[in-house]
């Protein structure tokens, strides 16, 4: 089973209709027990960091997801959910994440050329770097390197290189994907990323 956690943030039902789609139990929840027996937690957010960030320590989430990441239970965060997992965010000040990504959270506009819109909003293809640019990455196992997936976001993941799976490119290289043993983060929105988007939830539901 899959735990969808629920702290007031997020496009819940769209991902757990994602995932009844290719088969997978998935609940959205925010009772510490359903996620503690869950064999996946999946981490969603849509909004500003700061609002996010606040909701889901409320609502004692945040020390929940670090326990269970920390013992090993497969995590994605997506789009905001991603970006709470970095240590820090630069979202209209700084704000603390959960830390269990090294690197920060910075806005696109100072790393994309002047004329790109903001927020960065449509499909683009994913390149794969770091450990996924080495040997077969566990959530791309069934995509291909140039498949396209759907972003909608203004900030984006910096100094992370050490964790980065996946790039894309606006004007820049931007994060797309990153990882850490088995914390994963993905910027874009698998949930609206028609049969790519399945396939890598496919494959996180195999991790």
């Amino acid at each position: 089973m899959i735990a969808i956690i629920d702290y007031g943030v997020g496009n819940l039902f769209s991902l757990q209709s994602s995932l009844n789609y290719i088969g997978q139990e998935a609940r959205v929840t925010a009772d510490p027990d359903i996620i503690e027996e869950a064999d996946r937690i999946i981490l969603p957010g849509v909004g500003a960091f700061e609002d996010a960030a606040r909701k889901l320590g409320e609502s004692g989430m945040a020390d929940l997801v670090i326990s269970q990441a920390k013992a090993g239970k497969p995590l994605m965060g997506i789009c905001l959910g991603m970006q709470l997992l970095f240590e820090k965010s630069y979202e209209y000040g700084e704000h603390e994440g959960l830390g269990l990504i090294k690197g920060s959270i910075v806005p696109i506009k100072d790393a994309v050329p002047n004329h790109y819109k903001i927020p960065h909003i449509g499909w683009n293809a994913l390149a794969f770097a770091g450990r996924a640019a080495e040997e077969r990455e566990p959530l791309f196992k069934y995509i291909d390197e140039g498949d396209h997936v759907y972003f909608v976001h203004s900030y984006y993941g910096a100094d992370c290189a050490d964790s980065t799976i996946a790039l894309t490119e606006y004007g820049a290289p931007i994060t797309a994907a990153v990882a850490d043993g088995k914390v994963y983060g993905c910027q874009f929105h698998p949930e609206k990323s028609g049969k790519v988007g399945l396939n890598i939830l496919k494959a996180f539901c195999e991790i």
